[in-house]
């Protein structure tokens, strides 16, 4: 019997309603006929609303305070470290990676540093910078550039970007077929083409897009009329007396998370992201395509999610590294292959899931086992709900960024800041686009003391010998 072949896609600041099927303002067929193929997880949240943080904790199962990683650090995943990857490797697979990780640090040349990504489970490898590191880091992409007369272009275009309206949205000063996510997708396709080993694949393809900065190539620039795009949800005038943490720090004047924008910049920022999601979404069509035409899609397993969310002008905001829902709540589409996706196949679930779930579900479905020597990780696999959607998958989900940690259920979310004190308390149900922050606020305090209570079962039980956290 042919064993199911793995197609793990990633995509890289992805809002949750950046889908045709959950939001309707971007267009993704192909994307949307994999719902329809598959399950959809809309209460999925990352564990960090931020790029490096949030990819170790997926690449590990760890929290960020068991890896101690709250935040954008240059940091190298040790050559050592467990991860879900290794254990698909040693279940017979052969293992890729095509596009940006960011497992490791982004400089010099990606491709010095080859061996750790063997080393965390990846036999093949053709590794790419983040938009901005693609200035100056070197990688294949990069050095395709250079040779094409290209790269000292892309570097002029981000100086002048960064240097004045760092949100401007213009095209980029690339070719279509040049730009990043074109060349991820492209790749992927010459990659599962040409694949002729006797071992079934698992093959992460990983785009950098749609990622600020807003320089989606033409003809996605133009695709979208700013006027259509969806108005960002209103900044709410805050209490000066109320509880603060790192989010009053991106409210703070000359912060570049909270700049001077207007409605009309709003929307053709809008306009532009939304091009750049609909050409990722093509080339994921293209992707698809190939292994219909091998005649493999009905041997593949599918799994689509993003690291985290991007504010899009939510709450006076751009970018994310804050607990709103712009910036945690991700997309997650899975698809198993025949009698496999269960009774959930074309629908949704809503119970709450946490983004390193995806490592330990990939696991399962290549038949592998995670025998950590060193400790436990905290992924949970999600084939158990997608057999049985009546089972509740987690209760709540954790997400952190710079020390401060936040507990989400699908009724409630509350953050609190570094020195534990509850600084951000909403009601999703009356209030789901977050305008109304209950914290400190007297007819509060139940549901405060319930949440905080529960979080510290949550911490207690996710305490390792690596734990970065102090429970008090």
């Amino acid at each position: 019997m042919k064993r199911t072949n793995l197609l793990l896609i990633m995509v890289d600041q992805w809002r949750l309603d950046g889908l045709g099927a959950t939001g309707g303002w971007a267009h993704t067929p192909n994307l949307d006929a994999l719902v329809s193929e598959g399950t959809l997880f809309d209460n999925c949240l990352t564990n960090s609303p931020v790029c490096i943080p949030a990819r170790l904790s997926f690449a590990t199962g760890l929290y960020p305070h068991n890896t101690g990683v709250w935040g954008n650090v240059q940091h190298d995943m040790p050559a050592d470290t467990e991860t879900w990857m290794q254990a698909i490797q040693q279940a017979g697979y052969r293992t890729s990676l095509i596009g940006k990780s960011h497992l490791h640090r982004h400089e010099g040349d990606l491709r010095d540093r080859e061996h750790l990504m063997n080393a965390y489970g990846f036999d093949d490898v053709d590794e790419i910078p983040g938009p901005r590191r693609s200035m100056y880091i070197r990688s294949n992409m990069t050095e395709n550039w250079e040779r094409l007369g290209l790269w000292e272009k892309y570097t002029t275009d981000y100086e002048e970007r960064f240097a004045n309206k760092p949100y401007v949205a213009k095209p980029s000063a690339l070719p279509l077929e040049q730009y990043a996510d074109v060349y991820v997708g492209q790749q992927t396709k010459k990659y599962l083409q040409d694949y002729n080993d006797d071992k079934p694949w698992f093959c992460t393809v990983s785009f950098g897009g749609p990622h600020e900065p807003w320089d989606a190539p033409e003809p996605y620039a133009s695709m979208y009329s700013p006027g259509d795009m969806p108005k960002p949800i209103p900044n709410s005038p805050i209490d000066p007396g109320a509880p603060k943490g790192f989010l009053n720090t991106l409210y703070k004047t000359g912060n570049s998370h909270s700049p001077e924008i207007s409605d009309e910049e709003i929307s053709r920022m809008r306009a532009n992201y939304a091009g750049n999601i609909t050409l990722i979404d093509e080339q994921i069509g293209e992707i698809i395509q190939v292994l219909k035409d091998k005649d493999e899609w009905e041997h593949t397993a599918v799994i689509f999610v993003s690291d985290h969310g991007e504010m899009n002008g939510d709450h006076g905001l751009i970018y994310k590294e804050n607990f709103y829902n712009g910036a945690v709540k991700v997309p997650l589409i899975v698809r198993i292959p025949g009698e496999q996706g269960g009774p959930l196949i074309g629908n949704r679930y809503s119970e709450m899931v946490e983004w390193f779930d995806v490592g330990p579900t990939l696991c399962e479905l290549a038949g592998g086992e995670l025998n950590l020597r060193m400790g436990q990780q905290f992924g949970k696999s999600l084939v158990d709900v997608i057999k049985d959607p009546h089972k509740v998958h987690r209760e709540e989900a954790l997400c952190e960024i710079h020390n401060e940690i936040m507990i989400q259920n699908k009724e409630w979310k509350m953050a609190l800041n570094g020195n534990g004190i509850p600084y951000m308390l909403f009601d999703l149900k009356k209030d789901p686009e977050e305008r109304n922050n209950l914290a400190g606020k007297p007819e509060a305090e139940s549901i405060t003391h319930l949440l905080r209570d529960r979080l510290l079962q949550r911490l207690v039980s996710s305490q390792n010998q690596s734990s970065h956290l102090t429970i008090t």
